[in-house]
């Protein structure tokens, strides 16, 4: 399979996103274009187990000094600790603005790498290997980098645009199956927020899709990533139009602070969270009782989670109201009023609010 690329569009801090097969033997090649300098390569003991090695020797084969540093696997170790540690390793190395950091592994790898490359010196270079669905389809491109706090979803963060990202698809194979499916969740949002005809993809090639067929994945993240360049594009520090993105993440923030965040995958979150909201336009007359329920047929052909879990929905709102998407005027969602297209409602009314909570955790056959 050859590799496609397509550009980020940011002006002098565009970056292109390779995706294909067979990409991490060459990606020594990609990075050296961009640095002569020292790399530390950020993983986690379960990728690195299976990638690091090709990695490492990719890019001393292209002359380049390679260092690691892991960190212990889970969304419960994206904190200041862990990215402190990294930072102590830059600076055992000495490191210095013309290192780079290549995060190696899924979302919390890449966000956290990506995050003290934003803060060590006032900001270094960083480059993405995502190697999880999700990763590939969402958090790799963007630049959005932080970790969490124990009051909050990524409360600690920055902005800080990668130099490349490279989606090799074969590291897909390795995935288990509920970090596979919580990759598809983040590729909903796209198709239910943004564009029907990614949706209907989906809807055709669910058994392909689930299978992992390549030709379907490729086109998935290529479609993906391209709407997300297109947004980011736009509106880089979400000012306005990449807020677009946090479909089912409102609702799906608390739930993964309910569930400690170890209960459920962030893809799971969000497609539990996608229900919810189309319930709340439902409530609010923004989209028809079938197109909500075209979107639960899609998820549950894509075997991904649907009823939103038993909380006090009193709970699940609270937690919201937590969520660094809420404002002190209250709370802002993601609505969809149809396949492919959303609204931006602030502060509905919370007895609306809390009624569609209900329904995603009852209503649902």
């Amino acid at each position: 399979m050859e590799h496609i690329e397509l550009t980020v569009p940011l002006g002098d801090r565009s970056y292109p996103i390779q995706i294909g097969t067979n990409l991490l033997a060459g990606c020594g090649k990609q990075i050296a274009l961009l640095t002569s300098s020292r790399v530390l390569l950020v993983s986690n003991p379960t990728v690195f187990e299976i990638y690091g090695e090709p990695v490492e020797e990719s890019l001393a084969e292209a002359g380049l000094e390679v260092y690691h540093a892991l960190i212990p696997d889970g969304e419960e170790f994206k904190n200041m600790e862990e990215t402190l540690r990294v930072i102590d390793q830059a600076l055992h190395l000495q490191l210095d603005r013309k290192s780079v950091v290549v995060a190696l592994g899924g979302g919390v790898v890449g966000d956290l790498a990506g995050f003290a490359a934003a803060i060590y010196q006032r900001g270094i270079p960083f480059i993405q290997i995502p190697t999880t669905l999700l990763a590939q389809v969402d958090s790799s491109v963007g630049g959005k980098v932080g970790v969490h706090h124990p009051l909050g979803k990524n409360m600690i963060g920055a902005f800080h645009q990668p130099l490349l990202v490279v989606a090799d698809l074969n590291t897909l194979d390795t995935l288990e199956a509920r970090d596979y499916k919580s990759g598809l969740g983040e590729v909903v949002k796209y198709g239910v927020a943004w564009d029907k005809t990614l949706f209907e993809f989906l809807v055709r090639y669910s058994s392909q899709i689930n299978q992992r067929d390549k030709s379907c994945l490729q086109h998935i993240v290529y479609e993906s990533c391209r709407i997300k360049s297109d947004i980011v594009g736009q509106d880089e520090r979400e000012s306005g139009l990449r807020a677009v993105l946090n479909l089912g993440h409102t609702f799906g923030h608390s739930l993964e602070k309910l569930g400690g965040y170890a209960d459920y995958r962030h893809g799971e979150a969000v497609a539990m969270g996608i229900v919810a909201a189309s319930y709340l336009a439902e409530e609010l007359g923004l989209i028809q009782p079938q197109e909500t329920q075209r979107i639960i047929d899609l998820l549950k052909r894509l075997e991904l989670p649907v009823r939103v879990p038993g909380y006090d929905a009193e709970d699940v709102y609270n937690g919201m109201l937590g969520d660094k998407k809420a404002s002190r005027n209250g709370l802002r969602f993601v609505l969809p009023t149809g396949i492919g297209s959303y609204i931006m409602v602030d502060n509905p009314d919370k007895d609306l609010v809390l009624k569609a909570i209900r329904c995603a955790q009852s209503k649902i056959t």
